[in-house]
């Protein structure tokens, strides 16, 4: 029996979303969640000068542009592990990223009820060298693959929640569950 994700809600709609952790925070291993089998495979290995900068995950419910669910960057102290779901992270910006041609964007979320780091509300409270370490690593982390990628730039919640929005009617229409 896989991993039934697509039974979870993506969230509550200007308020918080759902994420399920794909690749923990420090990790080489490039996981993939692939919903039809409902199951995480291993995509790659990278070097580990591209060890994944936050925990990495999805939202269920929605499909981005590129035909997986919508990507999400969860900021946290510790490495969160794979298939953990957190039912209330606070988006609080957006990576404007374009993966071998198409629109890959990558959802910024703290979990709700993160007493360690506080009340972040937007990714700029992250500061200037945050955004310059996700900026470098989202244009890099291919260099030794095929493949070419862009950051058009960081965003704050407002975009986000329009690409939220766009991937959960997306997913919707799709009905693939």
């Amino acid at each position: 029996m896989g991993y039934p994700f697509n039974k979870l809600a993506f969230g509550k709609d200007g308020e918080y979303v759902t994420t399920v952790i794909e690749i923990p925070k420090g990790s080489t291993l490039k996981v993939e969640w692939r919903r039809h089998e409902e199951l995480f495979a291993l995509d790659r290995v990278e070097p580990g000068i591209f060890a994944k900068p936050t925990s990495y995950g999805f939202i269920p419910q929605t499909l981005d542009e590129d035909g997986d669910e919508l990507d999400v960057l969860l900021v946290t102290t510790e490495p969160l592990p794979m298939g953990l779901v957190i039912e209330e992270t606070r988006v609080i910006g957006m990576v404007d990223f374009e993966d071998d041609g198409e629109n890959d964007h990558k959802i910024i979320c703290v979990p709700v009820d993160d007493r360690h780091s506080g009340e972040i509300k937007h990714v700029d409270e992250l500061g200037e060298q945050w955004k310059r370490q996700i900026t470098h690593h989202f244009t890099h982390y291919k260099d030794l693959k095929k493949g070419g990628t862009l950051v058009r730039g960081i965003t704050g919640p407002e975009d986000a929640w329009k690409v939220i929005r766009e991937c959960s009617d997306r997913a919707q229409a799709d009905k693939w569950w």
